[in-house]
């Protein structure tokens, strides 16, 4: 009686085994196919989920998707005043349109800084006696 009672039991859980790994096998494998057709598409739900956690926090930029990018090494940015108070993980939000950078802390809800974009680069511009007198030379060798 004990032997057919653990035969039961053995194909029971092996019976649950099996389910449970084809589920997951399934599981895993729509995961990548979805994927493979929008391979952004884990980012972009990343993202949207920042803006949304931040947004509750206070007023975004409308109108635009941010860049964002976790800060991973902070004593890489110890040289910039914006990032004195951020710490590795904190991330990043820029809005370029809006010229708006944030740096928000998700393991405390909290907002660590905001500041407007600034470019510190000097206008593209030629130099008159430069203008119009671009040339292109071409070198050809025969073998």
């Amino acid at each position: 009686m004990k032997n057919v009672f653990k035969k039961e039991v053995l194909i029971i859980v092996l019976i649950i085994v099996a389910v449970g790994g084809l589920a997951g096998t399934k599981y895993y494998h729509d995961k990548y196919q979805a994927l493979k057709v929008n391979p952004n598409a884990e980012a972009q739900k990343q993202t949207a989920d920042m803006v949304l956690a931040v947004g509750k926090l206070m007023e975004l930029p409308q109108g635009e998707t941010p860049t964002v990018a976790t800060i991973s090494d902070v004593t890489k940015l110890a040289d910039q005043t914006f990032f004195k108070s951020a710490k590795n993980g904190d991330v990043l939000l820029a809005y370029t349109a809006a010229m708006e950078a944030v740096i928000y802390r998700p393991s405390a809800n909290m907002i660590i800084n905001v500041a407007p974009i600034s470019t510190n680069q000097a206008p593209n511009v030629a130099s008159p006696a430069k203008q119009g007198t671009q040339t292109a030379t071409t070198t050809t060798t025969k073998k």
